[in-house]
């Protein structure tokens, strides 16, 4: 599937903050965790944000930032139709082809250990790097385009 990213602006962020809370409030109530719509808020702020899109339907969005080693997935949510029609997948390559262009050598994301997006993940070759209570760290090395394995 061809997923468009679009960039994201200020008008999107109440259609991702419930997209977000709707996706993630199982997991939060599960965890013995907090919702606070304004801690979303604040991470759409300084985040790079995309809205996902297939032709003219919206498919959901990715929450993305940065540091001198590694692009990190913050939020990656789905409307419930896109979802096993292969939207994570392209998403994942397109992130994996985006760290390789920036020059950062690790794609990152922290996941809650029950969600059944880890499996996806894992089968884009994100591997487990550490856990908290609920979450697991994972990452994948992102070679820069160009280069070169030794052999």
């Amino acid at each position: 599937m061809i997923v468009e990213f679009q960039p994201a602006a200020e008008a999107d962020l109440a259609f991702a903050r419930t997209l977000a809370r709707r996706t993630m409030m199982p997991y939060y109530t599960r965890h013995g965790l907090l919702w606070r719509d304004s801690d979303f808020d604040d991470g759409w702020g300084w985040r790079e944000n995309y809205m996902l899109h297939h032709q003219e339907e919206l498919l959901g969005f990715v929450s993305l930032s940065v540091d001198a080693r590694a692009l990190y997935i913050r939020e990656l949510h789905l409307l419930e139709s896109a979802r096993g029609r292969g939207v994570g997948s392209a998403v994942l390559d397109r992130m994996l082809a985006l760290a390789a262009r920036r020059h950062l050598g690790l794609l990152r994301l922290m996941v809650f250990k029950d969600n059944p997006a880890q499996r996806l993940y894992a089968r884009k070759g994100l591997q487990v790097v550490g856990e908290d209570p609920c979450f697991w760290r994972m990452q994948k090395h992102v070679e820069a385009p160009g280069s070169v394995l030794p052999r």
